[in-house]
């Protein structure tokens, strides 16, 4: 996401906005940690599903895909179910592709959802790309339309990856990559889902995508100011490269412009580098050899939303994170420092989303409508260390952050703005990549915190 010059196009949809009288009710039992099982990060919060084992794959109703027994399981086209045009819309060029498609058993939320946020894994060579989608019932027993989570392809030659705006029942809508509930206050909730993913290829040219992990996460964050104050547990810290956003101002106009708007994937290469992985000099050919960080011009370039004419789309952040080899990732919210505790302890940095004025975080420098940081330690104090991309240069991106103050801008779901208005915070929300193979202790932190 951007910093201020962005502040509603992607601010959450936590709750329509409601009096400042609302304060801190529900926060203490929003707040509690529960214990993680199957999957789902404590009751009353988050509800994790995701599908990635090859009992998963062949679950659900295939047409023309295949479960692939590997040592990555995933799904694949066998078969095309048939033939479908395709008009990009930020192109204007029609194409035909053959398609097939996978559809998820209906899974029923623990956590009966105001918001919901698919997320997916998979490789798309050139002359591939996929659709994913979602569809629910309402705790009042009606269905959702069949609503467009993303268009997305590794690369940019066959179709722009795109977000689909407009779309909404007089329920609930979409915003960007993000399902919610029009009027939570109303009571009504999404009880249950299924994705549907549809792979598309050139006709007769035999490729496939590979997809190895789709899932969403869904949430009932009650409306909070403020969050309980969590106890100090860990002092490590992560070495985690340093990048700063704000070097690439004016870089690639077409790409947003680098700087400010650059938060996301500038936050998502310093993670894909901490676990060994950046992309090649071929790959970085592209970029203007004068340009420093040449890989956050790449990140920036294939995570842009063409809809969303930004690099801040959550999903296409992750999944632009699994293009490198064995690499996971995932768009998911946390319940606390407790839960960033429990992965830094296991070696996994978290990417965090957060919005702030000034005075909010000391030491920051700059407020925010909707900034990504990197999480990569903790002070023997329990102050929170992280890279943060909005700084002047590499050497500079290094920060820590007083707790309390970064507890509660993360994990909030109102705040106040510099006009006095009540807006939406972020309610936890982050990334983490990991390997596809993570070791026992990284697979039990993740359990903890409701990821598998």
């Amino acid at each position: 996401m951007t910093r201020a010059s962005e502040p509603s196009r992607r601010a959450l949809l936590a709750v329509a906005v409601a009096a400042a009288a609302i304060g801190t009710a529900g926060t203490a039992a929003a707040a509690t940690p529960a214990g993680a099982a199957h999957g789902h990060a404590g009751p009353g919060l988050v509800d994790n599903r995701a599908w990635t084992s090859y009992a998963d794959w062949r679950t659900g109703t295939a047409k023309g895909t295949r479960a692939l027994d590997a040592a990555r399981p995933g799904l694949v086209i066998a078969t095309p179910a048939g033939t479908a045009d395709y008009t990009d819309p930020h192109t204007g060029k029609t194409a035909t592709w053959e398609y097939a498609t996978w559809t998820s058993p209906v899974h029923r939320l623990a956590v009966p959802a105001t918001e919901l946020i698919a997320s997916w894994n998979a490789h798309t060579p050139a002359g591939t790309w996929l659709q994913v989608e979602l569809t629910g019932t309402y705790s009042d027993g009606k269905a959702t339309p069949w609503y467009v989570m993303g268009r997305w392809a590794a690369g940019d030659q066959d179709i722009k990856r795109t977000s689909v705006d407009n779309q909404k029942d007089g329920k609930s809508s979409i915003s960007t990559d993000t399902f919610a509930i029009d009027d939570a206050a109303s009571g009504l909730r999404l009880v249950s889902y299924r994705l549907r993913l549809t792979l598309y290829r050139a006709p007769g040219s035999g490729l496939t995508p590979t997809v190895w992990r789709l899932g969403a996460m869904g949430s009932d964050i009650p409306d909070r100011f403020t969050v309980p104050a969590s106890t100090p547990g860990l002092a490590k810290e992560l070495t985690v490269p340093r990048y700063s956003q704000e070097i690439h101002a004016g870089q690639y106009p077409e790409y947003d412009n680098g700087g400010e708007a650059w938060c996301s994937p500038t936050s998502s290469q310093m993670i894909i580098e901490y676990w060994g992985r950046r992309p090649t000099a071929e790959q970085l050919a592209w970029v203007d050899p004068a340009f420093a960080d040449p890989q956050v011009c790449h990140a920036a370039r294939f995570t842009y939303d063409y809809q969303y004419g930004g690099c801040g789309n959550w999903p296409f952040n992750a999944a632009y994170a699994a293009t490198y080899k064995d690499l996971q990732g995932v768009v998911t919210r946390l319940r606390s420092l407790t839960d960033l505790e429990t992965l830094i302890a296991a070696g996994i940095p978290a990417i965090t989303s957060q919005s702030f004025l000034k005075s909010e975080l000391t030491g920051a420098g700059y407020g925010t409508s909707g900034h990504l940081m990197t999480v990569i330690g903790f002070t023997a104090g329990g102050d929170v260390i992280a890279n943060d991309p909005a700084s002047p240069g590499d050497d500079t991106v290094r920060r820590v952050y007083k707790r309390r103050e970064w507890e509660n801008i993360w994990l909030r779901t109102k705040r106040y703005n510099a006009s006095g208005n009540v807006v939406s915070g972020t309610g936890g929300v982050c990334y983490l990549y990991f390997p596809a193979n993570p070791s026992a202790g990284q697979s039990e932190a993740l359990k903890a915190v409701g990821v598998r």
